[in-house]
């Protein structure tokens, strides 16, 4: 008999911004509605069956609060909350590029009205494009959309069994707003209905359900940066190590707490997030009191010095070595440890979907019950237990009915095998007796960790967690230890493996640009917590892959203004460089705020850099109402300029420079400004140490009354201005 140990990995990125309350994207909400409910009660039809889900806390925080209705995300608000007629064109705008985010063949084209509305938008995002396509979608087009969007992702058990969901997708079109607020019923009732469905499995000992560490870090990454020299020996070290175990432990014992509030046990096995291993996190593990945990094949070659290469029929070699479950003790801890079989679990993710559901089963059956008998014939006898360890959402848009009929398929067959078993992770752990010595590190992706720290944005990226870690041990006097909770959770969640994985060039999304700000956020957030300078560097993008083009026109000429709050004359700008406001807020919508700027020009002359502020009311009177300004330099580093409303059209302005984590006001002559409808600043040069021919980048910020920022411009980079001669410009700007 050959036991089949099958684990299913929930998780998705955490996605709430702490201090707004706001989730970036909607895929905890969307895969809940189609996945996390359905993949559990299908077991119910297939008595005997056991399987293994694992369940990242990151994932579960954001599924709770959807489900009590305290989450929100712009898709929602857009999608359900706004009645289609009362859409403003920024919304449409949102719909059109967001709201065909699904697999087309499975999801969109077997819905023909949804196929029909991605037609009218066409296939192109660009803004000429987007915008002429919001011309052709008529009230009744956007609420279908509204409708759709939501509508395709509800589980196939639901879309078959729920009159109310039939019914929707028979009629298909001309839906009413009465429709979408019973959309959002069923939406609620399958998002209450995850935890219980996986408590009751648990509870019926169809389902273990396992867990990773709470925001899904990279264990031994947290544990030390300095192993990546381990499994990368000639690659260029990070600028600053990372040596936190507590926060390692700390992130496991929180999700086995966590996890023992949901689902009434406390989780005895561990998934490290992807499967990252080595020496160091045993300890942790078994301290945080797991008993089992999982990784790839590739990390027990290396630590066995073996290959487990393949034949032409798919068969891995020393099938006796992989098929079987270990005992690492590094003599300070013993955990026990499953590998999983790589290609195997890869035919599921990658390979299936394009098969049909019985030839699949069939075929991923007879692979298992061959591995087995290959297995027994090496190992002398021994039962052999093979590890199917892969992501138990992502995959199953592909597959026809949203992966059901598949997995109905192998279910019933594994059920009914003579020669095979479906085991729980633990009971498969349970009998191990091979020790290994000592684990090598690494991942399931190469047994390397490339993928989060070997690019120079990730390197960049564990520098800034590095730096907000240090000032967490250092808040201001008097921070509120709620406030220093909260920090502390927001740098558990910065150091994330997600934000990695997007960094660099080996993978990339449509929303690459969300992750960086949300990571990005995230530190900020740190900082504000326990009332430290933010660093400017945290509001310029970390990502140096590809650069987004700004709105920024550099000067042409040098400029002179008079400095009287208007436009005196037409010429005085002329030749100065221009910003133009776009959506400070991006996918990250600020539902409570509009917008405040409209445009920024700057431009030099010899002694000083002129900045001219166009808001899109009157400047005075909302510097007058409590509003004010900061202009944040990035180069020359550590420098600022505040401006607040002074007498007569005179801006009181406050400059300042950094020491240490305070600000401290200097002087600087020939500092002036002045605001009616607009705001105009002359900041001096000299005393920046800013010579002709040098650099200058900025920001600037918005505040509101309560001196809270509510807009940065430009998002993600600063202006950059090289403060070149006449001469210079002339040459530039020279044509034949």
């Amino acid at each position: 008999m050959t036991r089949v140990a099958i684990l299913w990995h929930m998780h998705q990125p955490y996605y709430e911004d702490l201090v707004t309350g706001e989730h970036m994207l909607p895929w905890v909400r969307l895969h809940a509605l189609k996945d996390y409910w359905g993949m559990v009660t299908l077991l119910e039809e297939c008595p005997g069956v056991q399987v293994t889900f694992n369940m990242v806390p990151s994932l579960l925080v954001q599924l709770e609060a959807f489900a009590a209705g305290r989450a929100r995300d712009r898709y929602l608000d857009v999608g359900t909350a706004t009645p289609a007629d009362q859409l403003t064109p920024e919304d449409v705008r949102f719909m059109l590029r967001n709201f065909f985010h699904a697999q087309r063949q499975r999801m969109i084209d077997v819905h023909p009205r949804y196929a029909q509305l991605l037609a009218l938008r066409g296939w192109s995002t660009s803004g000429a494009d987007i915008e002429a396509a919001a011309r052709r979608f008529t009230v009744e087009d956007l609420r279908d959309l509204q409708v759709w969007q939501k509508l395709a992702w509800i589980d196939p058990a639901y879309q078959q069994h729920d009159e109310r969901v039939r019914e929707l997708i028979a009629r298909g079109r001309s839906f009413s707003e009465a429709d979408k607020v019973i959309l959002r019923e069923v939406e609620l009732e399958l998002l209450n209905a995850v935890i219980p469905a996986y408590r009751r499995g648990v509870e019926a000992k169809r389902i273990e359900v396992s867990t990773s560490p709470f925001y899904h870090p990279i264990l031994p990454l947290l544990c030390d940066t300095d192993v990546y020299a381990q499994t990368h020996p000639a690659a260029r070290p990070p600028s600053r190590r990372f040596a936190h175990p507590d926060d390692a432990l700390a992130q496991l014992e929180q999700a086995a707490e966590y996890c023992e509030r949901l689902f009434g046990q406390r989780p005895v096995g561990l998934w490290p997030s992807e499967g990252s291993v080595s020496d160091a996190m045993v300890p942790l593990v078994e301290k945080a009191g797991f008993r089992w945990m999982a990784t790839d094949e590739l990390i027990l070659a290396k630590s066995l010095s073996v290959g487990f290469g393949r034949d032409g029929y798919g068969n891995v070699e020393n099938p006796h070595l992989l098929y079987r479950p270990y005992i690492v003790d590094t003599g300070e801890a013993s955990v026990r440890c499953a590998f999983r079989d790589h290609a195997l679990s890869d035919l599921i993710g990658f390979v299936y979907a394009g098969w049909g559901a019985e030839h699949a089963a069939d075929d991923f059956v007879g692979k298992l019950a061959a591995a087995g008998r290959k297995a027994q014939d090496a190992g002398g006898g021994e039962e052999p237990t093979i590890f199917v360890i892969l992501d138990g959402e992502n995959a199953w848009e592909h597959f026809e009915g949203g992966g059901r009929p598949f997995l109905r398929s192998l279910y019933q067959r594994l059920a009914s095998h003579p020669e095979l078993r479906t085991v729980t992770m633990a009971d498969a752990c349970a009998p191990a007796r091979h020790r290994l010595p000592h684990i090598a590190p690494g991942s399931w992706i190469d047994a390397s960790f490339y993928i989060w720290i070997g690019h120079a944005d990730d390197q960049r990226a564990w520098r800034l967690v590095a730096d907000a870690r240090e000032a967490l041990e250092d808040p201001a006097p008097g921070v509120d230890p709620h406030a220093l909770a909260r920090a502390r959770q927001e740098m558990f969640i910065a150091e994330g493996s997600d934000w990695c994985w997007w960094y660099g060039d080996d993978h990339s999304s449509d929303h690459d640009a969300e992750f960086d700000e949300l990571f990005r956020r995230h530190l900020r957030n740190v900082y504000t917590l326990i009332r430290r300078p933010v660093p400017d560097e945290l509001f310029i993008s970390n990502i140096s892959t590809v650069h987004a083009s700004a709105p920024v026109t550099l000067p042409v000429e040098r400029i002179s203004p008079v400095l009287d709050g208007d436009e005196s004359s037409y010429f005085e700008w002329r030749g100065a460089g221009r910003y133009q406001a776009q959506d400070v807020s991006g996918a990250m919508h600020q539902i409570d705020h509009e917008a405040l700027l409209s445009s920024m020009r700057f431009g030099f002359d010899e002694t000083a850099l002129f900045l001219r502020l166009d808001l899109v009311s009157n400047a005075a009177a909302w510097l007058g109402r409590g509003g004010a300004f900061v202009l944040h330099f990035v180069e020359p580093a550590g420098v600022r300029v505040m401006g607040v409303a002074g007498a007569g059209n005179r801006v009181r302005l406050v400059a300042s420079r950094r020491a240490g984590t305070s600000w401290v006001d200097v002087e600087l002559p020939g500092l002036a400004g002045a605001v009616e409808r607009i705001v105009e600043l002359s900041i001096p040069l000299e005393p920046l140490d800013i010579p002709v021919g040098g650099q200058a980048s900025f920001f600037v910020a918005l505040l509101d009354a309560d001196g809270h920022e509510v807009e940065r411009h430009p998002a993600g980079r600063p202006v950059e201005l090289s403060i070149v001669s006449e001469e210079r410009f002339a040459a530039l700007n020279w044509t034949a």
